[in-house]
C-alpha cells in the first residue's frame, strides 16, 4: 500500500466535493463514473438531504457519482464498495478476499464483462489495503 497520488483533476474534484458537502474525501477514482471514498461516518453529510449533494455534483460534473464509505476493516470496506450488489458474505483468506454472491446474477454483476468490475474493485481495495486478490464465488 503506497501513498496515494492524485493528478490535478482529481484534486479539483476532491476540493469541489468537500466544499459542496462538508464531508471529508479519502480518495477519488475517475473512469466512466466518479467514485468518492468518503471518510468514516461522513456518508450522511456527503449524500445530503434526499440526495441533494449527489444530484448537485452529478449535474455540475455531468457524470454519475458513486459514494463509498471508507472503513478501516477491509471486509466492511469491500461490502461498502460492492453495495448494492447482493452478497451473502465477505471473508479474508491468506492475502486474498472472497466475496460470496447471492446468486449467479449478482456474481456476474460483481465480475463484469471481461472481469472489468472485479479488476476495478481489486484496484480500489489495493489502494487502501495490502491484499493480493479478490475472488467472487
Amino acid at each position: 500500500m503506497s501513498k496515494l497520488k492524485y493528478d490535478s483533476d482529481s484534486m479539483k474534484l476532491i476540493t469541489l466535493f468537500e466544499s459542496m458537502t462538508g464531508a471529508k474525501v479519502k480518495d477519488c477514482i475517475t473512469n466512466e463514473k466518479i467514485i468518492f471514498i468518503i471518510g468514516e461516518n461522513d456518508m450522511g453529510k456527503a449524500i445530503g438531504k434526499n440526495g441533494a449533494n449527489i444530484k448537485r455534483m452529478e449535474n455540475k460534473l455531468r457524470k454519475k457519482v458513486k459514494l463509498v464509505e471508507f472503513s478501516s476493516d477491509v471486509l466492511q470496506f469491500v461490502k461498502n464498495i460492492v453495495y448494492p450488489a447482493e452478497i451473502l458474505d465477505v471473508r479474508q483468506e491468506n492475502e486474498g478476499i472472497i466475496i460470496h454472491a447471492k446468486d449467479t446474477h449478482a456474481r456476474a454483476m460483481l465480475i463484469g464483462r471481461e472481469r472489468k468490475n472485479i479488476n476495478h474493485l481489486s484496484g480500489i481495495v489495493r489502494r487502501h489495503f495490502d491484499i493480493k486478490e479478490i475472488k467472487v464465488e
